[in-house]
This record gives C-alpha cells, sequence and structure tokens, in this order.
C-alpha cells in the first residue's frame, strides 16, 4: 500500500514541476512517516524504508533538503557520512521522514529526524556540509552553517575548503 501511494506522490510531483527541481519542495506538503536508515550514501543521501514495512522493495532513496554534503571521495565526505550513520542508523533510532517531492535523478527529497533531531541541521552545525541556498531558504539550515564557517568547525578549518557542486564540476568523471 505504501509503495502505491509513494508512486502516485511521484508521479503527481512530477507532473506538477514539469521537472523543475527548483520548486519541487514548494509542489507538496506529505506529513511525516516512520522510517529505519537502511543504508547512508553520504552526508545527504540516504536509503529508508517504512517502519511498517519488511520488504527491500519498499526502500527508497532520500535527498536530504536544506543541505549538500561532501561528496565521498573530496575531503569531509567520509566524515560527513560517518556523522549521518552515527545520528540516524541502528536499533534504537527513531527516524522520520517528510518528504516534499523528487529531484532529477529520481530520489525523494525531504527533510530527515532521528531521535528528533533535524539530520541537515545536524551536519550543517558540525561543518559537515554547506547550506544549499541554491534550492533552500530555511534559515536556521543556514545560520547554523554560518555559525560553524564562522567558528571553522569541520570542513571550515581548511584554508580552501572547495564547495561540492564545485567539485561535481571538477570531477565530471564522479
Amino acid at each position: 500500500m505504501f509503495r502505491i501511494c509513494f508512486t502516485c506522490i511521484c508521479v503527481w510531483v512530477g507532473l506538477a514541476t514539469s521537472h523543475a527541481e527548483e520548486n519541487i519542495s514548494k509542489v507538496i506538503d506529505v506529513k511525516a512517516i516512520n522510517v529505519k536508515v537502511t543504508y547512508v550514501y553520504d552526508g545527504d543521501t540516504v536509503k529508508l524504508r517504512p517502519i511498517t514495512s519488511n520488504d527491500s522493495k519498499d526502500e527508497f532513496k532520500l535527498r536530504l533538503t536544506g543541505i549538500d554534503a561532501p561528496e565521498r571521495n573530496q575531503s569531509y565526505g567520509l566524515k560527513s557520512r560517518r556523522a549521518l550513520l552515527k545520528l540516524c542508523k541502528g536499533e534504537n533510532v527513531i527516524a522520520s521522514v517528510q518528504i516534499s517531492g523528487i529531484d532529477k535523478y529520481q530520489r525523494s527529497l525531504g527533510k530527515l529526524e532521528c531521535n528528533g533531531v533535524d539530520a541537515s541541521h545536524y551536519l550543517a552545525e558540525r561543518g559537515l556540509a554547506w547550506f544549499y541556498a541554491q534550492y533552500s531558504n530555511d534559515t536556521t539550515i543556514e545560520n547554523a552553517a554560518k555559525n560553524a564557517r564562522k567558528l571553522t568547525l569541520g570542513l571550515w578549518a581548511d584554508e580552501q575548503p572547495i564547495s561540492p557542486w564545485e567539485w561535481r564540476h571538477q570531477h565530471l568523471h564522479h
């Protein structure tokens, strides 16, 4: 049942946005569902499964909104991934997601909370992700990232940190 509802929502979002990624988060507001984090790809992408299901066919990828974390092969990429693993993966973790759309790679976009902590904010305040101003207007995450930069936390300790979007552009084969 979840898959049918989720698929309908994704199709509706895809039609309503005409694949305009920057408008996706404004199109749909789905209430939060409880999930289990089954895999962490990097600091801003996870695989989730609704807690009501034990079927791996119900798993889906989620791209966290509000941030852009370093890629795995980039400086601080593994630290960002490990921080998200620590926050969100485990038997005692209660996670919920509020899906706001889908991106051009067919990943769900949304807000992930683990034990009541917003994962995007958690990474931004530790200097393990950039605020993604191009696609977000969340001032809480923006301020957390600014504060981390001011305190030279995480990736801000580097003299010239490279944003993930610049790094991806430089490593097109990635």
